[in-house]
């Protein structure tokens, strides 16, 4: 991969124009964001204050330099402040910068063990309640200081000291720290241009206003001399190494989490911007260490100055770079500044981060995907006990979530409707753990009763076959009747070649076309039946079952007698939706043909469908015929002449076809386009069509399959068009081309 094309691997230092235009102006706007932030994470974790700018200047600095994502920013992240403020408590400060240096240390041998990527493998719904975990522990603990108290150390401790708090409240400090949460929440309500400032910057100064024009006294943060004249160097614990390289551990894990996930997600906010999970693990690392060893917090990508970073307008990583030398020039030169920020301020913002920890669109998440107990269970494990107990649980269910659902089965045993069939189903993963189900739906079967078991599953194990072999035989022998239907990945057959395992998805396909494949049998026809009989007509039985009296489709499909055209397949109808119409070049004659117009008339006035498709093709012989005005001398030559309106009116220039050749389609192609939308038109001229339209909202619709691409395309009468993902919104397109309607 060149170093001139992939932005993570792009050298550090820009072009001048890049630098002043775009990187200059982006680095202020993600110091003026991460200055609030660190220093409020240092008050919360307990550290000292000057050890938050250091990990904002030091994840600017070496992160920026060494990292994988040109433009991701590091710096000390909420998701570590229970996990820090813990050792803080425990161990002292001083130990907690050689548990941060090693931390780094260990995200280092994890980016070098190349498992960046595998970081994501973790269940990502228990590293979302982590976070939303730590976030609900960091807002009950800050309540307390946005009430004029003192953080408690736990969140147990917090809830129960609540009451107490509230009673001993201190109105200043309420007032600073909602004045802080209301500009937090406020501020995206607020004009444009003074949107430009950012909202954590916006609310600390309006907070640090009404502190000075509040009358009560407003607790503010406390420093002594300059911010960087007693950094504290890391030292050794004097015990407990076992706690020590928990601890280190846990640092280390949530912030390579947090760092892959920020990474990965800030890819998303501009397209063609490209990372290395592992590097930046690695340059986090690096920058872990060194703000260890000089005193400072831990530092990962923080999704928050990521983001900001990208739509600030960033270009290279030289705006990380300048954001941390900034965040070290204000440290250095306007102490003062600092002395004035409330710490009911920060509290107010340590809040708002907090509780935005839990994202709604997570929980939801949660609970679409049914993990909602693994969600709840984590966030309250973290919340009243620690952050490595929630980890292990969270992971623990979400695996034992996991085996439940790949273990389980789903048997049933019903008798067919109007028939003594009974049917039995078996889908999932049959193993000896579904024994007493398979078994009990067995049982249900009456004596001598025919029988189709129909199995779906993808795997299967010998002590769940031999039971339905030796169910199998016995049923035969008191006079039933048994038919094994096997659609799924696995079959019984193959456990006589090995040891069970996982089926080949592809497998029904695969039996699909068999016959059609080169080296199959002779007689493609006799094999293909058979393949379906054995495999697929029990499907398609309920289907046909509810059609056996009368038909009910729901459009005329009219469309080319071409074999390579398989229109089931690529509008995903089924046994009575279509009403179809086959000829050489999907012709409607408006006069001189009976086949057709009966078919129109038919449709309409009998069957009552609610649209009516002509449907050509790439690469039509018919189209080619007429396009080089070939003769036959037989009865084709008299069928192509229904079409030579459409080569009339090809030749004239059709709106159609120049929306094709803008999209890079040959002129036969063109000419089949065009085909489509001049026979739209002539149904729409004929009598009871146009009828239909009128009275009852007949849908007229033209539709062109590339074979090349097997993608379907809209043709109308102005142009073509690529069919929408209904779903998502997006357009499914297969071109390059824009093309007009």
């Amino acid at each position: 991969m060149s170093t001139d094309t992939d932005p993570a691997r792009r050298i550090p230092f820009p072009g001048l124009s890049d630098l002043l235009r775009h990187d200059l102006p982006a680095s202020i706007v993600v110091f003026l964001v991460a200055l609030p932030l660190s220093i409020g994470l240092a008050v919360a974790t307990g550290a000292p204050v000057a050890a938050g700018l250091l990990g904002a200047v030091i994840g600017g600095l070496v992160a920026g330099a060494f990292g994988g994502s040109a433009l991701q920013v590091g710096g000390p992240t909420a998701g570590v402040t229970v996990a820090v403020a813990g050792s803080v408590h425990q161990f002292g400060w001083a130990v907690t910068c050689f548990i941060t240096a090693g931390a780094g240390v260990l995200l280092v041998l994890f980016g070098l063990g190349r498992i960046g990527r595998g970081a994501l493998a973790i269940a990502p719904v228990v590293v979302h309640a982590m976070l939303a975990g730590v976030g609900i522990a960091l807002a009950v603990q800050q309540v307390h200081v946005l009430l004029g108290g003192q953080a408690p150390g736990s969140s147990w401790e917090s809830l129960i000291r609540l009451p107490q708090a509230l009673h001993a409240v201190r109105g200043g400090d309420l007032a600073v720290g909602l004045a802080m949460i209301v500009v937090l929440l406020g501020w995206r309500f607020a004009p444009a241009a003074l949107r430009r400032v950012p909202a954590p910057l916006a609310a600390v100064v309006a907070a640090t206003l009404v502190a000075r024009l509040v009358p009560a006294e407003v607790t503010r943060i406390s420093l002594h001399g300059m911010l960087f004249e007693k950094i504290t160097l890391p030292a050794l614990p004097s015990g407990g190494w076992g706690s020590v390289l928990l601890t280190m551990l846990t640092i280390a894990v949530i912030a390579g989490s947090e760092t892959v996930l920020s990474t990965v997600a800030a890819t998303r906010l501009r397209p063609g911007l490209r990372c290395d999970p592992d590097r930046e693990l690695i340059g986090q690392g690096l920058a872990t260490v060194t703000s260890g060893l000089l005193g400072g917090l831990p530092v990962a990508a923080v999704m928050v100055r990521g983001s900001t970073n990208v739509r600030a307008g960033a270009r290279t990583r030289a705006s990380a770079m300048l954001s941390g030398v900034w965040v070290l020039l204000f440290a250095v030169a306007f102490v003062d500044v600092v002395q004035q920020i409330p710490m009911a301020a920060l509290a107010g913002l340590l809040i708002v981060i907090g509780l935005g920890l839990v994202r709604p669109a997570h929980i939801r998440l949660a609970r679409r995907s049914g993990d909602l107990i693994v969600y709840a269970v984590t966030v309250l494990v973290v919340v009243f006990w620690n952050l490595v107990p929630g980890m292990l649980i969270g992971l623990a269910l979400a695996f034992g979530l996991l085996l439940w659902r790949v273990s389980r089965v789903i048997v049933t045993a019903e008798p067919v409707a109007g028939s003594a069939r009974w049917l039995v189903t078996v889908d999932g993963a049959c193993t000896f753990l579904a024994l007493p189900r398979l078994i009990a739906a067995l049982d249900r079967v009456p004596e001598r009763a025919p029988v189709t078991v129909e199995m779906t599953v993808d795997f299967l194990d010998h002590a769940a076959a031999e039971a339905l072999h030796g169910w199998a035989a016995e049923h035969e022998n008191s006079g039933g009747t048994v038919e094994f239907v096997e659609v799924g990945a696995a079959r019984i057959e193959d456990l006589a070649a090995g040891p069970p395992a996982r089926g080949q998805a592809r497998r029904m396909l695969d039996e699909m076309l068999g016959p059609w494949r080169p080296g199959a049998p002779r007689d493609p026809i006799a094999a293909g039946i058979t393949a379906y009989h054995r495999g697929h007509a029990h499907v398609m039985r309920p289907h046909l079952g509810a059609l056996r009296d009368r038909q009910n489709p729901d459009a005329l499909f009219v469309t080319c007698s071409d074999s390579r055209l398989v229109p089931n397949v690529f509008t995903s109808s089924g046994p009575g939706d279509l009403f179809t119409v086959r000829n050489i070049g999907n012709l409607v004659p408006s006069a001189g043909d009976s086949s057709v117009e009966a078919a129109i008339v038919y449709a309409l006035d009998v069957l009552g469908v609610r649209s009516v498709v002509v449907c050509g093709h790439s690469g039509c012989g018919a189209m080619d015929a007429l396009y080089h005005e070939r003769t036959t001398g037989s009865g084709l030559d008299d069928w192509l002449a229904h079409g030579r309106g459409t080569l009339e009116r090809f030749r004239r220039g059709h709106p159609v076809a120049e929306s094709a050749a803008a999209a890079g389609f040959g002129e036969i192609d063109r000419l089949g386009m065009v085909n489509v939308a001049v026979q739209l038109e002539t149904l729409a001229r004929h009598d009871r069509v146009a009828r239909a339209v009128a009275e009852r909202g007949l849908v007229l619709s033209g539709l062109f399959f590339d074979i090349a691409t097997a993608r379907v395309l809209e043709i109308t009468t102005d142009g073509i068009a690529e069919f929408a993902d209904v779903a998502s919104g997006v357009t499914a397109g297969s071109r390059e081309s824009v093309v007009a309607r």
